[in-house]
């Protein structure tokens, strides 16, 4: 039963680009939130950029110019268009869904189904 299935990642040098995927099973995630998420190693889990059932998204701070999230709700399938990646990029890169709400909140405890993680590792 499984829902969430993360795709795409794999070893790059800084500088470099990746483009994350996550098939989801069901219609009904897209109409909620639907994010990427990255936990480093030994640290806690960090939210990466979200988007809402509109299409609105948001990102982390550090990502943004270089990160896109975006959906394919034809294909069942979020993405995450990754550019100029740094090695503090390096981490588990988690694709998960609220599907409570349309909009997003940027809390991890409220993303109540979760991928089993894609690793991507940056080096300098």
């Amino acid at each position: 039963q499984v829902q969430l299935v993360e795709s795409g990642g794999g070893s790059v040098q800084a500088g470099g680009s990746l483009r994350l995927s996550c098939e989801f099973s069901e219609y009904s995630y897209s109409r909620g939130c639907m994010g990427w998420w990255r936990q480093p190693a030994e640290k806690a889990r960090e939210g990466v950029a979200t988007i809402d059932s509109s299409g609105r998204t948001e990102y982390l701070r550090s990502v943004e110019g270089r990160f896109t999230i975006s959906k394919d709700n034809a294909k069942n399938t979020l993405y995450l268009q990754m550019n100029n990646l740094q090695p503090e990029g390096t981490a588990m890169y988690y694709c998960a869904a609220d599907r409570s709400r349309g909009y997003c909140l940027w809390s991890v405890a409220v993303f109540g189904d979760w991928g089993q993680g894609t690793q991507v590792t940056v080096s300098s």
